[in-house]
């Protein structure tokens, strides 16, 4: 039995850290996620139930291993694909090179200044033109100079005007990395990995970009990693958070132990918002 494309649509947004009411995800497939304990029930009152994935790991082991589905936003792709074959729907949910599928290896770069770097041994200077980029496919051998500071952004368009955002960063030089497309994500994880330069996380103030930090980053680069927070973030999230973006997403991870991040865990909860990073592209 392949997932179909509805549930998977909705399991997709439960493992971006999303809670979901119950009466949503009504299937047998649902029922034997929370059998096995990869989906977690959370009540209140005597009828109101919201899902939620506690375990994103465990979450993509159960959905390998039940459906073959190394990629579940590849799988859904192909499912929405109006022309796609026979062939390609029944690859799409088995162990299948369209299941391992990549266009090419690498990740996007952009900055706002120019970046000193060394790629196969040879100098070189990253600074793309204003509305361009740059794509590092040769990237085991991409080493920026020592004091660039990597920033890791969440949203595509805080990734497309850097220099809107420069004002958060004065006096260092920053190179921005970018979190899509997600099938190159691991290559930017090995990256990171391999270089010495800090790794500052730049995602959505909300209990969803946490736990993208937490699971996709923070756990792979250890101390290298800190989530950036702006100095003015209680005002920021007083005047402009959303409280749907409280109400509808769960924390999966508790152990934090950035103090920084259990400030704005903190903060959070207090006004009980959520606020997406695009908020940083109008200057205070």
């Amino acid at each position: 039995m392949m997932l179909p494309l509805a549930l998977a649509e909705k399991l997709q947004l439960l493992a971006r850290g999303e809670q979901l009411p119950a009466s949503r995800l009504k299937h047998a497939i649902t029922a034997e996620l929370i059998t096995e304990g990869i989906i977690s029930e959370l009540r209140a009152g005597l009828t109101k139930v919201t899902l939620f994935i506690p375990d994103i790991e465990a979450f993509n082991n159960f959905v390998y291993n039940r459906w073959a589905i190394s990629n579940l936003n590849d799988y859904i792709q192909i499912l929405k694909n109006a022309d796609a074959t026979r062939a390609e729907l029944v690859q799409a949910g088995s162990n299948s090179k369209v299941a391992d599928r990549r266009t090419f290896k690498g990740f996007l770069v952009n900055s706002y200044m120019p970046i000193e770097a060394a790629l196969n041994g040879d100098h070189i200077t990253i600074c793309p033109s204003p509305g361009t980029f740059q794509f590092i496919y040769d990237y085991e051998r991409f080493i920026p100079d020592a004091d660039v500071i990597v920033i890791g952004v969440e949203n595509a368009e805080n990734f497309a005007f850097a220099e809107k955002q420069q004002y958060l960063f004065p006096g260092m030089k920053t190179l921005f990395v970018s979190r899509y497309p997600q099938e190159q994500s691991k290559d930017l994880i090995r990256w990171l990995q391999s270089i010495p330069n800090p790794y500052l996380h730049m995602g959505d103030y909300d209990f969803a970009g946490i736990n993208i930090y937490l699971q996709e980053y923070k756990k792979h680069l250890g101390a290298k990693a800190s989530f950036f927070i702006p100095d003015n973030m209680e005002q920021l999230l007083e005047q402009y958070g959303n409280k749907s973006l409280y109400d509808q997403q769960q924390l999966t991870n508790t152990e934090i132990v950035e103090e920084k991040l259990q400030q704005l865990i903190a903060l959070i909860h207090k006004y009980k918002k959520g606020l997406e990073q695009e908020i940083l592209l109008i200057p205070d």
